[in-house]
């Protein structure tokens, strides 16, 4: 059976990935496992013991705190952050976002907040 934390932690490990446009293979290389385990991680089928969670944070450039904010008692207690962030969409937005130059950002910037408010 999965526990809270285990899925939290997995969650967390695959959010930071994508925030850094990292494969689990590469990721899995960095840490020297296969990338299987990575996906056993951050489904929370597997825990990642201190030592592994310790190198992972350091591939990804992260302290290991960052893994448990969120967590309070064992249970999830920002979840807001959690449910737009854990879409793959929304974080390739993102991405692409902050790869174009500051001129084009405030640009497509003041062009979504018109549409929105045209919505």
């Amino acid at each position: 059976m999965k526990h809270n934390v285990d899925v939290h932690v997995g969650k967390r490990i695959r959010h930071r990935r994508w925030m850094i446009g990292m494969t689990q293979q590469q990721l899995a290389e960095k840490v020297g496992i296969k990338f299987q385990q990575i996906q056993k991680y951050e489904t929370g089928m597997n825990r990642v013991s201190a030592s592994r969670l310790w190198d992972i944070a350091q591939a990804v450039d992260v302290p290991v705190s960052f893994f448990f904010e969120g967590l309070e008692d064992g249970h999830v207690h920002n979840a807001v952050e959690g449910d737009i962030l854990a879409d793959k969409e929304a974080l390739q937005l993102v991405r692409a976002y902050y790869a174009m130059p500051e001129a084009q950002r405030r640009q497509i910037f003041e062009l979504a907040r018109v549409l929105s408010d045209a919505a």
